[in-house]
């Protein structure tokens, strides 16, 4: 009797032990079913990418017989990318710098009630996330300012989003006040204060702003449409209306194109995933 009872114990752990929790394969399961389906045009368009012409004409689903690496050679080349994305990357990265600059001293003070009606600001920008751009009066100030069909026209158009302050401000309140009593206490000064101390306890929501701001810049193509004629100024994403036009017939090569113009972003997005996550996540819990 002994005996058995002493082995009921572990009969019963080591039932436990094997008992399956569906809720937890139930959640891999849909996991697994979304990253299908967002994985599943991008490697259909690798697939592409990698066919010739003829192969791509008989069978598009099929799988490539032999690797056409040519095809990413001969986009480069072709849809002029080196011209397009040296401008794609200086429009993105110096509108992406200044607006962070001017966000984060734009959200310090709605955070912490400094400046005299924060949370009706605050309000404005939650709303504005609502509201449609105002393409035709944004295109006569353009005009009376001078900045149409000018690279220093074009980035000033990325310099307003009102995700990006939300999302900070919401980071910036989960920041403890007592820090900004010891920096009064210590004489250290409001620009000093923000550089050396904010901004580098808010990184992850900078990062997430970083990303989310670049990649809108860098997948905008209404506004360079509307705001650059000169093909000397042509983001890659204009570049690409071209390079359709012209060879649009090439399936495999525009498909390689349209790799080499996403690359960058996903690159950025896998280095920085963990920091966006944390980025928007804190805001949210907190906000």
């Amino acid at each position: 009797m002994s005996t058995a009872a002493a082995t009921r114990p572990a009969t019963k752990k080591a039932s436990a032990t094997r008992r399956i929790d569906w809720t937890k394969v139930a959640s891999y399961l849909v996991l697994i079913v979304f990253a299908i389906i967002y994985l599943g045009p991008l490697l259909m368009l690798l697939n592409t990418a990698l066919k010739t012409l003829p192969e791509f004409m008989k069978n598009a689903t099929a799988l490539p017989t032999t690797l056409r690496f040519e095809n990413f050679a001969d986009a480069w080349t072709k849809a002029n990318f080196p011209r397009y994305l040296t401008n794609t990357m200086i429009y993105t990265a110096s509108a992406t710098i200044i607006y962070l600059i001017t966000a984060v001293f734009v959200a310090f003070p709605i955070a912490r009630g400094y400046v005299r009606g924060a949370g009706a600001i605050l309000t404005l920008y939650v709303i504005a996330l609502f509201l449609p751009v105002a393409l035709i009066p944004q295109f006569q100030l353009m005009l009376g300012l001078g900045l149409y069909n000018s690279p220093v026209g074009y980035v000033m158009l990325f310099l307003i989003n009102p995700i990006g302050v939300v999302i900070l401000v919401n980071y910036v309140k989960t920041l403890p006040r007592e820090l900004d009593e010891a920096a009064a206490l210590d004489g250290c000064g409001y620009l000093r204060f923000v550089t050396t101390i904010v901004i580098p306890l808010i990184r992850p929501a900078i990062a997430t702003v970083a990303v989310l701001h670049a990649i809108g810049i860098w997948n905008e193509l209404i506004l360079p449409t509307i705001y650059l004629t000169n093909k000397d100024f042509y983001p890659i994403t204009r570049g690409m209306i071209v390079f359709q036009g012209v060879y649009g017939s090439n399936w495999p090569t525009l498909a390689a194109a349209v790799l080499i113009m996403t690359l960058p972003m996903v690159i950025i997005f896998l280095v920085l995933q963990r920091q966006i996550v944390s980025g928007l996540t804190s805001g949210a819990v907190k906000g």
